[in-house]
Formats: structure tokens, sequence, C-alpha cells
């Protein structure tokens, strides 16, 4: 009795834990929100174009079939953006496993260095502290700035404009965690190449 081939797909699945997993869906479910964010922020900001006031009332003064058409429609569209978002999970979320935590070999004489790990860590967080006062910058400057060009901007958004803003600063977040993650994980690597080198041109 021949006994049952195992693919070399199954085989070589790289072994992620349990709070991996976990993080890889959170990122996941966070980019599909921002999918559907911007797509709805990029179907309001033409509608604000077409008819920037009003579009409200004359929903409202449509009659009752006009009205359950449209909002049927408005609902097939997201459910078929749910659905197609599902059925890319498996292979979404793979895709950023693959990218956060890709596993690397490292010489044994440089495992366990506090030292790298401090500076790894030093400049992930001197990383994150740019970013954060960099987006700071921007919010005082919108909020309490005085009135120049950027409030005047700010001003003259439409709220389809504000929801395709949000969606795209989900985005944002979103590509910015992974990266963060990817460097905290790759930059004590990418740190230990950079000391092996200079090592070797030491020698």
């Amino acid at each position: 009795m021949e006994e049952p081939q195992v693919s070399d797909h199954v085989s070589k699945q790289p072994d992620y834990t349990k709070r991996q997993r976990v993080i890889g869906t959170i990122f996941y479910v966070l980019l599909v929100i921002a999918s559907l964010v911007t797509i709805g922020g990029m179907i309001y900001t033409i509608a604000d174009s077409i008819m920037p006031e009003g579009k409200l009332d004359v929903f409202l003064a449509l009659n009752l079939g006009f009205q359950i058409a449209i909002v049927g429609g408005f609902l097939a569209g997201f459910f078929f953006l749910i659905i197609f978002f599902y059925g890319l999970f498996k292979r979404g979320r793979k895709w950023i496993l693959r990218i956060t935590f890709k596993k690397k070999e490292i010489a044994e004489h440089y495992k366990g260095r506090v030292g790298v790990q401090i500076i790894a860590g030093a400049l992930l967080i001197s990383v994150i502290g740019a970013i954060i006062g960099i987006a700071a910058a921007f919010i005082i400057e919108g909020i309490t700035g005085p009135s120049g060009p950027w409030s005047e901007f700010l001003n003259s958004l439409s709220v389809g404009n504000w929801i395709l803003i949000g969606g795209i600063g989900l985005f944002i977040l979103a590509f910015l965690g992974i990266f963060l993650i990817y460097f905290w994980k790759n930059g004590y690597y990418l740190i230990l190449k950079i000391m092996g080198g200079l090592e070797k041109d030491k020698s």
C-alpha cells in the first residue's frame, strides 16, 4: 500500500506562532478597513464634485422604489468587497507574515549580543519619535496654526475628502506598523551585517 504523498508546498510552509498569526490578521483587517474607507471616500468625493450640497434632500425626494434601489446597490457593492477581501484573507495574511516575520539565520558568535539589541532598539525608538513628531507637527499646524495656506486647504476639504484622507491615513498606519515590526525584527540583523563587514575589514 502506497504511503500518502505530502506536497512540497505544504512541507515548506513557514511555522508561524499564534501571536504572529494574530498580528498578521490584525494588519490584514486594518488594510481591508482602509480599502473600504478609501473607496467610500472616492465615491463621496465624486458625489461632492457633482453635487456639493443637497444630496440627502435629493435622495429623500425620490420615491421609495428608487431609494430601495440605491441603498441596495450600495449594499451589494459593499458585500461584494467583503466577499472579495475574505477570499484573499489567507493570501493577504501570508504576505504580511512573510514580510514581517521572515526568519534569518545569524552567526553563533553574534547571538545574544545585548549591545547590538540596545542599538537596534534605540534606532527604532528614534525612527518612531521622528514619525510621531512629523505627525504632531501637521496636526498642531492644522489646529492651532495661523490662517495660512495649510489652514485654508483644510477648510476647503469636503466630507468626501475627509473620508478619503481617513482611508489613506489608515493605509499609512497599517504599512507603518508593518515597517516598524519588520525593522524591529530585521534591524538587528542589519546592524550585525554591518558589524560583520567591519570586522572582516579590520582583520
